[in-house]
């Protein structure tokens, strides 16, 4: 009997550590003021358009996964989609990537707030930008 209460705390603890490592941390809230010069041989931008970012705050957990909430305005008058290819992050070893796919209309001159998924990625998020 006391072999399977044993067995069975093992594996209820085994659970509680795999759902710790998928939780979300806050790493940092990021201003817009952060300058970084990693060189970009093959000139990787995300897509022109007219959102600005207001601010950022950058999460991952143990799994290596790599969110943000994105706080963006759409400087036009009409309504706009942001699309995933709008925005790019820098990772600490200097690569640039896109969210995963997500779509999210703009009213003219509105502001929204979005989290997206930069997918599991070794070097943690140090900015985010849009074209402008």
């Amino acid at each position: 009997m006391k072999k399977y209460i044993v067995l069975a705390l093992m594996v209820f603890s085994s659970a509680i550590q795999a759902e710790d490592t998928e939780v979300l941390n806050v790493d940092r809230s990021v201003a817009n003021n952060i300058n970084l010069s990693f060189p970009n041989d093959n000139n990787i931008k995300p897509k022109a358009g007219d959102f600005e970012i207001v601010n950022y705050v950058l999460m991952s957990n143990e799994m290596g996964e790599r969110w943000s909430v994105i706080t963006l305005t759409n400087l036009s008058s009409g309504n706009r989609d942001l699309e995933q290819d709008h925005l790019m992050a820098l990772f600490a070893d200097g690569s640039r990537k896109s969210p995963l796919q997500y779509k999210l209309n703009f009213k003219g001159k509105e502001t929204q707030s979005i989290t997206v998924s930069f997918g599991e990625y070794k070097f943690p998020i140090l900015s985010i930008y849009s074209s402008n």
